[in-house]
């Protein structure tokens, strides 16, 4: 009866049910789940190292410290600046020299003192956003630095007009101010100029020539920043490729006469300020920008000066192995009002070789050749 019993209380049909089995369904379910949640934590894991730290901005607790004079532009940023030559109130030129790619304001031009004094001469320059104790500017263009250069120059009263120098990516930026500012310019010396593979104007061969002349780990690096420029920090940041040689110091991107003129880097006692803030504001937001897609071209610029109020001089070393000479020789045929001065044998370093700065100044203030 017991028996009977607990037949009935396990069954109609006096069977015992056995327990369930987990269905297929849920197994793959399951499955699924944990693969999404995988691919987020991967995905989580990419977008963390493809952003870049925030930068050490200088005066702010932790970040570097402010060692020189800043003036404040309207936007709230500021501009570290370095003057030399004769005072300010006595010159008879006043000229601001902007630097290039991992340098910052005390990479300026060496106008002897001799020269400064003969011709009267006020020098300039300034760390660019994020080089130095200059503030980033994360929404930095091609555009956007004349304008800091022109409020620079109003808040240090220089006067309606000025002369620019700039070198290498310092270069590029001439471009730049002869399109926004010309008004405010007395002459531009341009010195070995980062150009824009992109820029619209460059027959393919001219272009393609110079591509080839930059090393493969360069190309790629220069592609990534023009393609991809979200991908700029981790490109030259991560092990797996070799990325830009400029900013690993390559030596194979020197010629003969960069050599030469090396070791007066040597010198530098100032060069670890030259990133203190990150890498990203500075070196790597200088190549989104410089080789990024830009609005327009110089190669389709008129001439600023119509009525030869000014002067553009163009200069650049037959075997620079950084900043290929193809492109500005194309830009001087293109453009007949730049002055151009091809040096034959003369690298990327020439303006810091013995005797060059004198004669970039004297070309541009007195007309000497």
């Amino acid at each position: 009866m017991a028996d009977s019993g607990k037949m009935r209380a396990g069954s109609a049909n006096g069977t015992l049910k056995r327990p369930a089995k987990p269905t297929s369904s849920g197994t793959v379910g399951m499955s699924k789940s944990l693969q999404r949640l995988a691919l987020v934590v991967l995905l989580a894991l990419l977008y963390q190292r493809l952003q870049p730290p925030a930068p050490k901005l200088c005066g702010t607790p932790g970040g570097p410290p402010v060692t020189g004079p800043r003036v404040q532009l309207k936007d709230g940023r500021h501009l570290a600046y370095h003057e030399y030559g004769v005072p300010k109130d006595e010159a008879k030129h006043k000229i601001i020299f902007v630097h290039g790619f991992d340098s910052c304001r005390y990479d300026a031009l060496q106008v002897s003192p001799e020269l400064a004094q003969e011709l009267g001469i006020y020098m300039l320059s300034f760390d660019r956003p994020g080089y130095g104790e200059s503030d980033p500017h994360p929404g930095r263009t091609e555009d956007s630095i004349a304008f800091d250069i022109e409020e620079l120059a109003d808040s240090l009263h220089l006067g309606p007009k000025f002369y620019l120098i700039g070198f290498s990516m310092g270069g590029e930026i001439m471009w730049s101010c002869l399109k926004n500012i010309p008004r405010r310019l007395a002459g531009v010396s341009i010195l070995g100029p980062v150009g824009n593979y992109w820029w619209s104007g460059y027959p393919s061969n001219v272009s393609t020539a110079a591509w080839y002349v930059q090393l493969p780990q360069d190309q790629w690096a220069v592609r990534v920043a023009h393609h991809a420029p979200w991908l700029t920090y981790w490109w030259n940041t991560q092990k797996f490729f070799p990325s830009s040689s400029v900013i690993a110091f390559n030596p194979a991107i020197l010629s003969r006469e960069d050599m030469a003129v090396i070791p007066k880097f040597a010198f530098r006692t100032y060069a670890q300020q030259v990133r203190q803030q990150g890498e990203h504001e500075s070196l790597h937001r200088d190549m989104m920008v410089g080789f990024g897609k830009w609005g327009w071209s110089p190669l389709e610029m008129e001439n600023p000066f119509p009525a030869g109020e000014a002067t553009v001089h163009l200069w650049h070393g037959a075997e620079d192995l950084i900043v290929p000479v193809q492109l500005s020789r194309y830009i001087a045929q293109k453009l007949p009002w730049v002055r151009y001065h091809e040096l034959p044998t003369a690298g990327h370093l020439f303006p810091i070789a013995d005797g060059m700065p004198e004669a970039i100044v004297r070309s541009m203030l007195l007309g000497d050749d």
